[in-house]
């Protein structure tokens, strides 16, 4: 069964920076697309950073220019560093790996930036 693990998340502080990682196991393939979304409270899900296999990126408006995501594909592992945080950031943010068309969403990780 493919297993999506995000140990990351954490606290720090506005202009700090924290860093997430999401494995993913169960599969020999090469995930076509992962990332991250975060959803906060009253607010819509929102895509956080994404990059495909060949390693094409995007990244959300609120965190463009601020966050830069990488990955290791023999690994199927994706890493986000998150600079400059800013107190918005505070989320859950999860883990998102697919191909073919399925996704597979780890457990979330809950990221808080001070106010």
């Amino acid at each position: 069964q493919v297993r999506v693990l995000e140990p990351g998340g954490g606290s720090g502080q506005p202009g700090g920076s924290l860093k997430l990682s999401c494995v993913v196991s169960g599969t020999t393939s090469m995930m076509e697309g992962m990332g991250w979304y975060r959803q906060s409270p009253g607010k819509e899900r929102e895509l956080v950073a994404g990059i495909s296999r060949g390693g094409m990126r995007r990244y959300g408006d609120a965190v463009s220019g601020r966050f830069h995501i990488s990955r290791d594909n023999a690994k199927n592992l994706v890493e986000l560093q998150m600079n400059d945080l800013e107190p918005e950031d505070t989320s859950v943010y999860y883990c998102c790996a697919g191909t073919g068309g399925v996704n597979d969403w780890g457990q979330g990780s809950r990221v808080t930036v001070y106010s």
